[in-house]
């Protein structure tokens, strides 16, 4: 990669970029010296006080065991999740991962807590609190913003198809997350968990590290256990990258699987919702409430038949065994200490019973970066000026130029740190029948999926790709940006293929994910690895709320 092509790839928001910013972490330490070396040299400060919670690290089967029980009901866990958020996120550590809480949660925990009773529950996500991020429009008394002050006010005029679903459900939606601004869309040097709405989310291992974005606060507040299970959205990196700063499992599914109607968007080629939990279990649990072909979006026609109303029976701790795993290796190289980890990871899929095959490059990589930006600044436009529209007469603002004039007029409240250039390139863009959008996008579906992870996938008959889905949390800096060194979101997010993120280990304390993605419509297999590999590793710690972690 050149020094030009580098500086891109960190620049731009990871949802934009093709970069990303237990007994398991103990092997790795003892079979790879510089793995050691990086975990012995930082030096953790004093923990921020925390204590425990009764709902620490509590899954969707054991709310449910306790449901059943009598020890829980729906309206109980919507005010010990509602007490946990106001004691360690709005004040202690003070995450500030949770942008608004929603009045009526307890009041639908009463309603569904009454439907158990006299019908039995819906489903597994019956009573079930979710967070979810806050540019997934709720027909409520919460607003939906993108964490921009240019939105204060907007009550969209129905739900999104993923509110809609977790209501159907059964699910409790307990608040919204703060996120990066606009889904970090604005500005190609932002810093990641900001916005102008919400402020800065904090990342729960170390305070002053970034949780990654842009569904940052979905990342901290499920990972902080604040709430069972939460929805993020991608474009490029935003579920998997802050699921792997945050030490979740999460799933970006393939383009269509989830409708992405009443969601604030960036790109229609490559936008997605998806579950960010602490288990892959739970995370394919919620996957199944969400899924079902929408009229308000057209992709989600290509899902029928594909799509799973139960994604768990997938859930095989045997999963790896026979399966053909590539390793996408021209993704590696960006940190020793995550390309040792990356090594522990693969020996534990060959002791499962893999077949890895080593290299196997998708060799397109690098020839998509800038037609991907391109296509993002066409579909910007078209698409929120659209989203905009359906607001109604009431919007504060109805296009992007609205938008970007608001901005400048509220320049030290909504940019006090950095700017809104990607906007204004967008801004400058034509309609979607301009021939230089049109031959991006065929370019990049070519690259990305028949000559890219298609072809990969034939030529070494993989059931799936892994590679590190990024490094260790960067320090926020909010004059300078994001600092990150490297990733493997890209490929996939440009194609429109799913991929899952797992925990694979920690440096310094600082989870690291491991990615697997492949094919349009394999998250069955794609989840079978993940629980797999979670299974044998059980790498997912509890974060401790350091305030920094001292590197001498």
């Amino acid at each position: 990669m050149n020094k030009k092509n580098r500086q891109i790839r960190g620049s731009r928001r990871l949802f934009l970029r093709s970069t990303l910013a237990g007994g398991a972490a103990a092997t790795a330490a003892s079979l790879y010296p510089a793995l050691a070396a990086a975990r012995e040299v930082p030096q953790p400060a004093e923990t921020s006080e925390v204590k425990p919670f009764e709902l620490d690290e509590i899954t969707i089967p054991d709310l449910q065991d306790g449901i059943k029980s009598g020890k829980f009901t729906a309206r109980l866990l919507v005010e010990k999740y509602s007490a946990r958020i106001d004691e360690i996120d709005k004040h202690g550590p003070a995450v500030n991962a949770i942008i608004e809480m929603n009045p009526d949660a307890l009041a639908i925990a009463d309603a569904i807590d009454q439907e158990r009773k006299s019908k039995g529950p819906r489903g597994p996500m019956h009573g079930i609190p979710v967070l979810i991020k806050d540019n997934i429009a709720t027909a409520d008394k919460m607003m939906t913003t993108a964490g921009s002050l240019a939105l204060v006010g907007s009550k969209p005029p129905r739900d999104s198809f993923v509110a809609q679903r977790l209501r159907s459900a059964g699910a409790v939606i307990l608040g919204k997350t703060n996120l990066s601004e606009w889904a970090n869309i604005r500005c190609s040097h932002s810093t990641s968990g900001w916005s102008g709405r919400g402020g800065l989310t904090k990342n729960p291992y170390a305070l002053d590290r970034n949780p990654c974005g842009s569904s940052s606060g979905t990342g901290a507040g499920i990972s902080a256990n604040l709430c069972a299970v939460g929805i993020g959205t991608e474009t490029d990196g935003s579920i998997v990258c802050p699921s792997s700063s945050n030490g979740l499992a999460g799933i970006k599914p393939t383009v269509g699987l989830v409708s992405r109607s009443g969601i604030i968007p960036i790109s229609h080629s490559q936008d997605g919702a998806g579950p960010m939990c602490r288990t892959v279990r739970d995370a394919a649990t919620l996957l199944g409430a969400l899924t079902g072909v929408d009229p308000n979006d057209p992709a989600t026609a290509a899902s029928a038949g594909k799509a799973y109303p139960d994604y768990t029976q997938f859930c095989d701790p045997n999963g790896l065994k026979g399966a053909r795993i590539g390793v996408a290796r021209k993704y590696f190289g960006f940190n020793d200490a995550v390309d040792a980890l990356m090594e522990q990871s693969l020996d534990v899929m060959k002791r499962q019973g893999a077949t890895l095959i080593d290299p196997a490059d998708i060799e397109t990589l690098g020839k998509f970066d800038d037609s991907e930006l391109l296509i993002m600044m066409y579909e910007l436009k078209a698409d929120l000026n659209a989203y905009l529209a359906r607001l109604g007469p009431s919007a504060p603002v109805r296009t992007l130029k609205d938008v970007i004039d608001f901005n400048e007029s509220n320049r030290q409240k909504e940019m006090p740190y950095f700017g809104q250039d990607l906007f204004l390139k967008a801004e400058a863009k034509g309609p979607l029948t301009e021939k230089a959008y049109l031959d991006a996008l065929a370019k990049n579906h070519q690259l990305a999926r028949t000559e890219g992870i298609d072809a990969t996938m034939d030529k070494y008959h993989l059931d799936a790709l892994v590679a590190p889905t990024g490094g260790p949390a960067w320090l926020t800096d909010l004059l300078n940006g994001d600092h990150v060194a490297g990733g493997s979101s890209n490929a996939a997010a440009v194609a429109g293929y799913p991929n899952v993120n797992v925990t694979a280990g920690s440096i310094a304390g600082l989870p690291i994910g491991i990615s697997f993605f492949g094919r349009a419509w394999s998250e069955p297999t794609l989840i079978r690895l993940a629980y797999a590999f979670e299974q044998a590793t059980k790498a997912r710690q509890a974060p401790r709320f350091l305030t920094t972690i001292k590197v001498d």
